[in-house]
Formats: structure tokens, C-alpha cells, sequence
């Protein structure tokens, strides 16, 4: 009970600890910082806003795009609570011409598998756009051929890492391009279909609504320059209330069965071959018959006019002259064929949906004063919108959540581990004892453990780490969110049965028989018995004071991660998981030196790293105190007077009073088989022996 309220006590400290000391982010990079990722010709502009979000000038010095950080638009944390911090480069039109990584504390490219691949990794966005469906991982079921999706290779070992990059990368420049970029299309836009045959006429268009008109008379623009300095400035609004001031026309030639019915057979092919050129331009015909006018006398050809400009769902799409001559067929009535006339051209790319409707906005000037006069303006609206039946919408393949993608991608693996921890909770379940008793138990121990060595951790790479406790503590601290956890579904279904293993037996069932590096160090045990190799026995008094040492680093480990997290990497290396397991002893020879020297120390003391260094290990004995129940099984004479299991505890598990100190216990069963075997246990063997002295005393 005393340990049991210690650990809380230490554990409760711990969480006051990270509650109360929350690191800051970091903060914003400054140009000097910036300006070197930055290819010339292109240069670093301005910053333009407080997250961090530069302008991308090219030669001219005319903005090109945009740069910014992920960590500011999109904080996700990695695997090691910290964040991953990318410069992303975007062109105007939401392509990525670069990106890279600025800082990042993930273990296993920190000092496992190096930066390189993780460099590497970023320069496959290069080309991309944000319209594009951009997914980690391999082909999966109707992916697999002719897929709008497009894969990015990922890092083998460092899914789960370049998984939480990718997302962060992607709710950054998704973020970017809608506040930055004039709500920029992040899906394939609508586009005509060449294929709508109907024949329509002019009239056909006017009564299906596929033509907008918008008259406004001098007495309203007259209404709506009241009260300024330009309410008297048009003396011919004054003369002429009733005559019109603006008379517009809106028609989308991109639908080509409206085209023929608008334009002459000239100015159709003019179009036509303009469309064949620029494919995502969708052009627009506007026709002003009254006064006003569509653009001013300082207009210049294949520019934006001057008097125009459209927005729809809230954002301004770019209008530009599409310098096609004008002429209209026959059919056209013939005030609208002698009125001004301009083929504008709007982008769908950067948002443009020309099956939705959008709004047209004219300028209305006034100027006041001779010399130097004063420019007053108005704006009139109009909204168009065109049938969709003339537009095709590319099919919309939806990247599947990256957690799915990562679970598809591991689809075998997961289904053979559900296997094996199905198969292991029913063992040490319902037969439990049966499985302790069993004559070959130690085989069948070896055997499991070298599966989960085998296939958990080399293959499966599902070495549970103190990283992701620690990743779960920063994000809980700073209220992020756990989608990283996600991204290994391997790791996370041993978690999983981790934690239902604290309920029904504490720790045992991972440190026992799921730890990777612990079925390592008991089979160094077991090759230190084999060559007789002298067993250091540790006494009791020193056993339970380094017993402590585990929920020192633990706790020593927490303050590292709020106080300099920039050093957590390499304070975690007391965990010699990621030498053994992720990089199979391919690393520097110090990290190699230490992870054998363990294996090493458990030939001679047995399990050594696990009862007395491992902070898994301490989050595993704290996890390990909501257990429900003891499994155990006792007797009265366990402690008093028999001593038989608590001497033959390798871990020091049992106490002199034969209680089972569960904080302790890696659920090895050679306490269960001796209790159940009678010829082993104490008690049974004497009680065995009186039965047989009552039997021979009643026989004579």
C-alpha cells in the first residue's frame, strides 16, 4: 500500500509538473532565417500577415506567391510531442514549388534512420498542386489504377512521422490559399462539356435565364450619388432621369452550344482556338448598350478592365481581356450587337466555379473639379449564374483519412498481429494455469517471446516507446489534438491490448510478453544460464531503492520535454529501443555499444534495463495500478512459512509476507507454476506427505 500511494503521489506530482510548465511555441523565423531556402530568381517579399505568411517575389519584383510555415498555420505534433515545422513555397496558382523541412524532434530520423530520407521525402510535393489529392502510402483497392489520387512515397520505419507532415503541409497551404489566394480551388472545377449538343437561340437563352441583364436608369445612379461630393457631376442623369445609364448583358460562352448560339462563325473559331490554348479559362461575353460603358479610356488590351471585377462565395476572381474580336450572329437582336463588347476570362483553377453563381460588379465613376478633380464611384451588381446541364464536374476521389490509408497499408500485418494478441489474451486468460503447469511451458514461453522480437518488432516495428506517453502528456497541456496516434495502427492496437492487459493483470502483460527488447534480455538470460555464466544477485534493500530509479528518469524525462524539448530526442536515447529494434543494431557504435551492453548486463542480472532504468517500464507500473484483481493465486503458508516463490522471483516481484507486489511483476508464471505443481510447492509436498503417513497408520 505504501508504494501504491508513493507512485500516485509521484505521479500526481509529475502532472502538476507538465500543467503547470508549458513550453511556448516557437516563435516566427525571421527573414535572415528564411531568406536562404528561397531559389533565386525568385526573392523573399514581404511578411503579410501575424502567422507568419511571406510574399514570393520573381525578378520583376512582382508578387509570385506565397511562403509560410506549417508549425503557425497547422501546429499537428509528431510522434515526440514536438512539432514538425515545413517551409512550404506556393505559386500563385496553388502549386508547390518547394518544400522543406525546417526543425522536427522525431526520434527516428533524429539519430535512427537520419535526415536524408526525411529531406528527401518533402522534394515529391514539388509540381504538385493543392488541387491535387495528395496521399501517403501505396495504391489501395480502386486506387490502384487510373486513381485521381496521387501518391507520395513514404518512409519505411517513418510512416506514422511523414503521415503527421503531410497533414500539417496540407491544412497549412489549404489555409493559405483560402485567405491568401482569392479562395483558390482545392478540388477539380466544373468545366464545359464538349459534348452538350442543343440548339438554342438567343431568345432560348433569355427565356431559360443563361443570359443576365441589368439595367439601371440615370435617377438611380443619380439616388445613389445623393449626399456626396459628386451628386451633381452628371448634368446628362439630370436631364434624362428616365433614359438608362447602364444596360449590361452576361453570357458564358464557355458551354460551346451557347457560344454557336451567340457568336458569328468567325469570331466562334476565334474562341474555339483560344479554348484549346487555355483550358481553364472560362470566357465571358458582357455587352453594355446604354452610356456608361464597359471600360475606361486608359484600358489597355488583354488586361483586367478597369471598370470590372467578380467575386463569388465571398472571394474575388481575377477578370482579364481575352482579346477575341466580338461579332455576333445574326440571331443576336441588333441593340445588343452594335453595344460595347468584351470577352473577359476568369481562371477556374483559382476557384471559379462557372456552374454556380457568381456576381458581376461594375464601377460607376463621377469626377469632381477642373484641375486635379476628385474621382467618386459607385458599385452596381449583378448576379449570373449558367444551368449546370452544360458543365462536367471531374469525379471526386476523396483521399481517405490518413489514418485509414495507414491502417489499409498494414492490413495483413494487423489482421496476424489481431491473431497472435487474441490468441495470447486466451492464454493467459482462461488458461492461464494450464499454460503455467504445462511441461513445456519455457519452450512455449520462448517461442512466443521470439515472435514478438520477430514479427511485433522487427517486422511490425510495434515497439512500444516512452515517446508516445510523453507526446500524449505535451498535447494534453497544450489542448492539441491525438490524431498522430492514428498513424501507426500497428503500435496502437499494442497499446490497446496494453491497456486492457493494466485492467486484468497491471504490467505484466506488456513487460512480460510484448516488450520486444524485453524477450530480448530474457533470452540473454537464458544464454547466460546455458554457459553458466555467474548470476548477480541483487539484496533485497538494494533491489527495492533501484526500483526507483525507473520513475526518476520517467519523471526527469517530463521535465526535459517542457523545460528543452529540443534535447528530448536525444535524453530519450536512454531507451536503447529504437538501436535494437527499429534500426537492427545498424546505428553509431555508442548507440549499439549501449543496447548490447544491456543484453550483456541481463545474461548475469535478469532483466536488469526493465526492473530498474525503464521509464515504459514506470509508466507501465503506474498504468499497472488500476488493475481489478489479484491473479495470483495464494496460500496460507505463502510468506509464513514457506519462501519458496519470493526466492525464486527473478524480479524481486514477491514480498517476504508472500504478497505479490504487481508494480513488479512481468508475469513470468514461475511463481503460478510452482504454486500449482506438487512437487514443487512447499505446502503441497507436506501436505502430500502427511496424507501418505494417515494412509500407511490406517492400513495397519
Amino acid at each position: 500500500m505504501i508504494a501504491q500511494r508513493t507512485c500516485w503521489t509521484l505521479f500526481a506530482a509529475a502532472l502538476v509538473l507538465l500543467l503547470s510548465t508549458l513550453a511556448p511555441r516557437a516563435e516566427l523565423l525571421p527573414r535572415d532565417v528564411l531568406e536562404p531556402y528561397i531559389a533565386p530568381p525568385m526573392s523573399l517579399g514581404d511578411r503579410i500577415n501575424d502567422a507568419g505568411v511571406w510574399q514570393l517575389l520573381n525578378s520583376g519584383g512582382a508578387e509570385a506567391g506565397y511562403v509560410f510555415e506549417t508549425e503557425p498555420m497547422a501546429p499537428l505534433p509528431g510522434f515526440s510531442g514536438a512539432y514538425i515545422n515545413m517551409l512550404v513555397i506556393l505559386d500563385l496558382n496553388g502549386r508547390f514549388l518547394d518544400v522543406k523541412l525546417l526543425s522536427h524532434n522525431e526520434p527516428i530520423f533524429v539519430s535512427g534512420l537520419g535526415e536524408a530520407a526525411f529531406h528527401k521525402f518533402f522534394e515529391q510535393y514539388r509540381g504538385h498542386s493543392i488541387s491535387d489529392s495528395l496521399v501517403v502510402g501505396t495504391p489501395y483497392g480502386a486506387g490502384a489504377g487510373g486513381s485521381a489520387l496521387v501518391y507520395l512515397d513514404g518512409v519505411t520505419k517513418a510512416t506514422a512521422s511523414v503521415r503527421i507532415a503531410h497533414e500539417s503541409i496540407l491544412a497549412a497551404a489549404l489555409k493559405v490559399a483560402r485567405e491568401k489566394m482569392g479562395g483558390i480551388s482545392t478540388g477539380p472545377p466544373a468545366y464545359p462539356d464538349p459534348n452538350h449538343a442543343e440548339d438554342l437561340s438567343w431568345d432560348d437563352l433569355v427565356a431559360q435565364g443563361l443570359v443576365t441583364r441589368k439595367r439601371v436608369l440615370n435617377s438611380e445612379i443619380n439616388t445613389a450619388f445623393d449626399g456626396t461630393t459628386w451628386e451633381d457631376d452628371d448634368p446628362e442623369a439630370q436631364e434624362y432621369p428616365d433614359e438608362a445609364y447602364l444596360d449590361l448583358w452576361i453570357v458564358d460562352l464557355g458551354p460551346p452550344a451557347i457560344a454557336r448560339a451567340v457568336l458569328s462563325p468567325e469570331s466562334l473559331r476565334e474562341l474555339q482556338g483560344f479554348m484549346s490554348i487555355s483550358t481553364s479559362d472560362e470566357p465571358i461575353l458582357v455587352v453594355e448598350t446604354a452610356r456608361h460603358g464597359l471600360v475606361t479610356d486608359r484600358f489597355i488590351r488583354n488586361t483586367s478592365p478597369d471598370l470590372l471585377a467578380a467575386e463569388q462565395g465571398g472571394f474575388p476572381i481575377a477578370l482579364r481581356d481575352a482579346d477575341i474580336l466580338v461579332e455576333m450572329n445574326d440571331d443576336v437582336p441588333e441593340d445588343i450587337r452594335d453595344g460595347s463588347a468584351l470577352i473577359v476570362r476568369t481562371d477556374r483553377r483559382l476557384g471559379f466555379d462557372p456552374a454556380s453563381d457568381w456576381t458581376l460588379k461594375v464601377e460607376a465613376l463621377r469626377s469632381h473639379g477642373m484641375f486635379q478633380p476628385e474621382i467618386g464611384s459607385v458599385e452596381m451588381t449583378v448576379q449570373h449564374v449558367t444551368d449546370a446541364r452544360f458543365f462536367k464536374r471531374p469525379e471526386v476521389i476523396k483521399p481517405s483519412p490518413a489514418w485509414l490509408d495507414a491502417l489499409r497499408n498494414r492490413m495483413t500485418d494487423m489482421i496476424l498481429l489481431g491473431v497472435f494478441l487474441a490468441g495470447l489474451l486466451w492464454l493467459l486468460g482462461r488458461n492461464l494455469n494450464a499454460l503455467a503447469g504445462h511441461r513445456h511451458f519455457t519452450a512455449i514461453r520462448l517461442s512466443i517471446l521470439a515472435v514478438v522480437i520477430g514479427f511485433i518488432g522487427w517486422w511490425g516495428q510495434g515497439q512500444l516507446s516512452i515517446v508516445t506517453p510523453l507526446g500524449v502528456i505535451r498535447t494534453l497541456s497544450e489542448g492539441g489534438s491525438f490524431a498522430f496516434l492514428l498513424y501507426d495502427p500497428f503500435s496502437l492496437l499494442v497499446w490497446a491490448v496494453t491497456l486492457v492487459g493494466f485492467v486484468l493483470w497491471g504490467r505484466g502483460l506488456f513487460c512480460g510478453w510484448l516488450c520486444p527488447f524485453g524477450a530480448m534480455q530474457e533470452f540473454a538470460h537464458h544464454l547466460g544460464r546455458l554457459l553458466r555464466v555467474p548470476q548477480v544477485d541483487v539484496p533485497a534493500d538494494w533491489d527495492n531503492r533501484l526500483k526507483w530509479i525507473k520513475y526518476l528518469v520517467l519523471f526527469g524525462l517530463i521535465a526535459v520535454m517542457f523545460t528543452a524539448p529540443a534535447r528530448l530526442d536525444k535524453a530519450i536515447e536512454v531507451e536503447p529501443f529504437k538501436t535494437a529494434v527499429t534500426t537492427f543494431f545498424i546505428r553509431e557504435w555508442y548507440y549499439v555499444a549501449y543496447a548490447v551492453g544491456l543484453l550483456l548486463l541481463s545474461m548475469v542480472l535478469f532483466k536488469g534495463f526493465c526492473r530498474y532504468v525503464c521509464p515504459l517500464g514506470a509508466v507501465m507500473a503506474i498504468g499497472g495500478l488500476i488493475r481489478t484483481r489479484k491473479w495470483i493465486d495464494r496460500r496460507g503458508e505463502c510468506g509464513t512459512p514457506c519462501q519458496l516463490c519470493r526466492v525464486k522471483c527473478s524480479y524481486g516481484a514477491i514480498k517476504k509476507t508472500g504478497e505479490i507486489q504487481y508494480s513488479e511483476c512481468f508475469q513470468c508464471l514461475d511463481c503460478v507454476t510452482i504454486h500449482d505443481d506438487p512437487k514443487q510447492c512447499v505446502p503441497l509436498i507436506i501436505a502430500a506427505r502427511r496424507n501418505r503417513g494417515l494412509q500407511k497408520v490406517a492400513a495397519e
